[in-house]
């Protein structure tokens, strides 16, 4: 089943991101490589495609995993979570429709 991830970022944690979002994206790769990833971005502090200094409010992932608590492992080790870029992360079931 498919589970989204939604992090919300600590205030001013844009370094912090910039420092942890390599490894970030390794493990984004990892669930792309093995076909479970659907998507998976940030949200933009501002209505704007490159926020620049405003930086980004949080992250949506949406993936399959076996069951929450997988998801929520998984989530509970992202270099976001560990090195406190997010402030709270939030895991829900997600059912695809569309497309």
């Amino acid at each position: 089943m498919y589970y989204a991830i939604i992090g919300t970022d600590q205030e001013d944690s844009l370094d912090a991101r910039m420092q942890a979002r390599p490894d970030h994206l390794r493990r984004l790769e990892a669930l792309k490589n093995e076909g479970r990833l659907l998507l998976a971005g940030p949200f933009p502090a501002i209505d704007s495609e490159d926020p620049g200094p405003a930086g980004f409010s949080g992250s949506l992932i949406v993936a399959e995993f076996p069951d929450q608590e997988a998801a929520k492992a998984w989530a509970d080790e992202d270099p976001y979570t560990l090195t406190g870029v997010y402030a709270s992360v939030r895991i829900t079931p997600f059912k695809k429709v569309l497309p």
